[in-house]
């Protein structure tokens, strides 16, 4: 039984008022009426049958999805008591959902008494919530209480207050969340315990099928050809779809009409026209015609294109009459895509040459009031690139063409300025940036030189020119290996720095931020590791969230390496985590040849020899055609030291030939290099090369210190090998990488010396060391004369379980067949390993989330294709698969 709103409150209520003094308005309680051409769709239907079995059901989808209508038409048919409401933004206080919510209990028959209490306008007492829980959960029959547009209440208060409700009042509560967004309930533990009915976004999807039958229900008889070409280009979407078949009503021919729709001229303008816009007063018709311009507005910008100041109420009628006007929020709009192109269409046929003009207002408004996405697409669609460029320099937003704008699709209108015949400073200065941000050195770095000559020729710039001038200098010298002329730029920038107001500096934190970060670049190159790191920390610690997540996402990169290359794996490890944490947690897009943060973590992953890791590491980082230096470096370390694990000498030679130019030599560079040439002639057999390829080396680098012992005691030269290491001076910055190499050279050198004692003693300092970094691949370099020290009984348990096999792999405990034979068909990405790892640390999903920097939506997408490439079901069982596929 279903029963809807009525006039009048029944026995029991405590008041037919609300907190707030106001009546309750039965339409908020009454059940949406379905249209006679609504569609039934059985497999949703049976969808939301599983609600009677779940305590918690939420429908989840855009704006015209459908939902409401399936909701609604599968409560009408349940059979029993549905308590619906539907929510609004007058529902601020606690007290005005629970007042609305028990009055909803009550009309639709549910015995409610008033025993409960009624709630205050903004507090709801715990004995309330504890009394309907009990008068719910101790009831004779279930209740079904559906709360439609539930993303209308923000309060996380109430969401507490239901789930607490909710859990009391089992068995008899059946709460159905109808929203366009994610609610404010702890939905994790509801799956985890299999109580959740979900339908989203997807699933309310129109089928070609269903779009057939629902085309029937308005008269229209299609080809599945044709309903399929009309769920293609509605993706499905129901108030799409009902739109498109109300047009096409009106012709003789339907499916001809809808292909004539698709080409873009067909009657269906005609019929919008005729219906929609022609109904309109004069005023309104060419608000909307202008309007259509925009992909949205708001009344002061809709104002700015008609030059009048009635755009709030006209547009405040039009979306209360649905005149295909839809309310974003917030005081913004947008038309309908179907009327907005039509409209277009009339606007060209109705005043030639408007557009343009429209497409100019919009911009110079933009550039004041909106966002720099939306002035830079007007303004490129007015032609009117004096005036882009000149927006970009002097409002300080260039540095956004390497962050959030960077994307071909925000710099693509600058190609037709050139072919326009623009050419002056701001415009060359819009070119340089847009040609650096494709890592085009050449054509940037003329456009620049072009631009400095303009203003030293007499056509001075803005110190916002000259500032922006001072950032691009700094991005051409980091791609060139130009330390000293990111000096330059950077001199230049504090230069003029204090000429620009602080009101665009304190909106464009992203521009000192890039500045920064390419001049620590310079120096790390030019191996000014101090001063790189003192540039780079400040801007890791910059608190503008998404305005500079790229640079601090470079900056945590860089960090990350110059950790890795002094021996530090844990510390690079965290700063790389973080750098890809940046742009993930912000959802930006990714510059062209960033990733270093991935590089890093694929030379540390080599390290405790996870090359199964470190390959899908290097595989999802993108190698551009002109990298910078530092990350083609980065990339060539990576991959050679993942190559000579593999025991690939050769081709780890062939990795390190130097494939970038650079205007000066990186001292570190060069050394990684020789190192690792060094260890390809060993693993040849060759150690007298070996310790060739290292002399070109100062010996005061610790690394290439160890490297040149390590050859010389290969060589049969235990004395030397022991003098390079004494040599090594004691306030290095060599880190627990280094020291660990260090001193299984020592080992290996007491061992051939007989020094057993000695050895065993190195071994267990340079084990406990390692263990912490959990360095697996120096012993494994080490040769086969350390597996019976590793074996023994006193170094046995500083060994076992993350170097060496457990004891009870070593007693011989069999594998379960499953185990032994598990093959993995699909490689773990590198974020999913991560994830995989912590599950194998007993993390909870939450704990990963915070570990990892990211969000618990984002960690359980990976927990589930992790679930399906292992081919598992449960957290145990991922875990037990992936140590048997040696993934852990």
């Amino acid at each position: 039984m279903v029963v809807t709103a009525r006039s009048s409150a029944l026995p029991g209520a405590v008041s037919p008022l609300d907190p707030l003094g106001d009546p309750f308005l039965p339409t908020r309680f009454a059940l949406p009426a379905r249209p006679s051409t609504f569609l039934r769709r059985e497999r949703l239907v049976k969808h939301l049958d599983q609600a009677l079995g779940t305590p918690l059901t939420v429908v989840n989808g855009a704006a015209g999805a459908g939902k409401t209508l399936l909701v609604a038409d599968w409560a009408a048919a349940l059979g029993r008591p549905v308590a619906w409401l539907t929510l609004d933004a007058a529902f601020e206080g606690q007290g005005t959902f629970w007042a609305h919510l028990l009055q909803s209990l009550r009309t639709s028959g549910v015995p409610v008494t008033g025993e409960i209490g009624f709630p205050a306008a903004d507090h709801v007492g715990h004995t309330l919530l504890t009394r309907l829980a009990a008068q719910l959960g101790g009831g004779d029959q279930t209740v079904t209480v559906v709360l439609d547009e539930y993303d209308r209440l923000a309060s996380s208060a109430v969401s507490e207050q239901l789930a607490f409700v909710l859990h009391h009042a089992r068995p008899r509560l059946r709460l159905v969340l109808i929203s366009r967004t994610e609610p404010l309930l702890p939905l994790h533990r509801y799956r985890a315990a299999g109580e959740i009915t979900e339908i989203r976004d997807a699933e309310l999807a129109f089928t070609a099928d269903e779009a057939v039958a629902l085309l029937d229900l308005h008269g229209l008889h299609l080809s599945a050809e044709a309903a399929s070409a009309l769920v293609d280009r509605t993706r499905g979407w129901a108030a799409g779809l009902r739109l498109c078949a109300l047009a096409a009503q009106h012709s003789p021919d339907p499916e001809v009409y809808l292909k004539e729709f698709e080409a873009g001229h067909s009657t269906v303008a005609d019929f919008l026209l005729a219906e929609v816009l022609k109904r309109q007063p004069p005023r309104t018709q060419d608000l909307l015609l202008r309007v259509s311009v925009l992909e949205r507005f708001c009344a002061d910008l809709a104002d700015a294109l008609t030059e009048r100041t009635d755009a709030g109420s006209l547009l405040a009628g039009l979306h209360r009459a649905n005149a295909f006007v839809e309310d974003l929020g917030r005081g913004w709009y947008r038309l309908h895509p179907l009327f907005r192109e039509i409209l277009r269409t009339h606007l060209r046929e109705r005043s030639p040459g408007l557009e343009p003009e429209l497409h100019r207002r919009a911009a110079r408004w933009l550039r004041r009031f909106g966002s720099l996405a939306e002035m830079l697409a007007h303004g490129a669609a007015a032609e009117d690139w004096e005036f882009t460029a000149r927006a970009l320099i002097d409002d300080l937003a260039i540095g956004q063409l390497f962050t959030s704008l960077c994307s071909d699709d925000q710099a693509d209108p600058f190609t037709a300025c050139t072919a326009a015949g623009t050419t002056s400073p701001a415009t060359h200065l819009v070119h340089a940036a847009r040609d650096l941000s494709r890592r085009d050195l050449d054509r940037g770095t003329a456009h620049l030189h072009e631009a400095e000559e303009q203003f030293t020729a007499g056509r001075s710039g803005s110190p916002a020119a000259h500032l922006s001038c001072a950032l691009l200098e700094a991005v051409a010298a980091r791609q060139a290996g130009s330390p000293d002329r990111a000096e330059q730029a950077a001199s230049t920038a504090r230069a003029v720095q204090h000429e620009i107001p602080a009101h665009l500096l304190e909106q464009h934190p992203e521009l000192p931020a890039l500045l920064l970060v390419h001049v620590g670049a310079a120096r790390l190159w030019a191996g000014r590791f101090d001063e790189a790191r003192a540039a780079l920390t400040e801007v890791a610690g910059d608190p503008h969230g998404p305005l500079t997540a790229v640079p601090r996402e470079q900056a945590l990169g860089h960090l990350a390496l110059m950790d890795y290359l002094d021996g530090w794996p844990n510390r690079a490890e965290r700063n790389a985590r973080a750098a890809v944490a940046e742009t993930e947690q912000f959802s930006l897009p990714q510059p062209p040849g960033s990733g270093l943060g991935q590089l890093v973590l694929a030379a540390v992953a080599v390290d405790r020899n996870d090359l199964g890791r470190a390959q899908a590491l290097l595989e999802e980082v993108p190698d551009p055609a002109t990298p910078d230096p530092v990350t083609a470096a980065g990339r060539s370390i990576a991959t050679a030291r993942l190559l000579l694990a593999r025991g690939r000498a050769r081709a780890a030679l062939a990795a390190v030939e130097p494939g970038v130019e650079a205007d000066v030599t990186s001292p570190w560079a060069e050394r990684e290099a020789a190192l690792i040439v060094s260890a390809a002639r060993l693993a040849e057999g060759r150690p007298d090369a070996a310790a060739e390829a290292l002399r070109q080396v100062p010996d005061e680098q610790a690394t290439c210190a160890v490297g040149a012992a390590r050859a010389q005691l290969a060589a049969g030269d235990r004395p030397g090998a022991l003098h390079v290491l004494d040599g090594i001076a004691g306030g290095t910055r060599a880190g627990p990488a280094v020291r660990v190499r260090a001193k299984l050279v020592r080992a290996q050198a007491a061992h051939t010396e007989g020094d057993v004692v000695a050895a065993r003693r190195l071994l267990g300092e340079a084990l406990g060391e390692a263990r912490r970094e959990r360095l697996r691949r120096p012993f494994l370099e080490a040769g086969p004369w350390i597996r019976p020290y590793l074996s023994s009984s006193s170094l046995r348990h500083l060994a076992d379980d993350w170097l060496t096999p457990a004891r009870e792999a070593r007693a011989g405990l069999q594998q379960t067949p499953d185990e032994s034979t598990a093959v993995l068909v699909e490689r773990l990405s590198g974020r999913e390993h991560d994830v995989l790892q912590r599950l194998a640390q007993m993390m909870s999903t939450e704990e990963i989330a915070a570990d990892l920097y990211v969000s618990v939506n984002t960690v359980k997408t990976h927990l589930k294709s992790v679930y399906r490439k292992l081919a598992v079901n449960r957290r145990h069982d991922a875990v037990r698969r992936a140590r048997a596929l040696r993934l852990l």
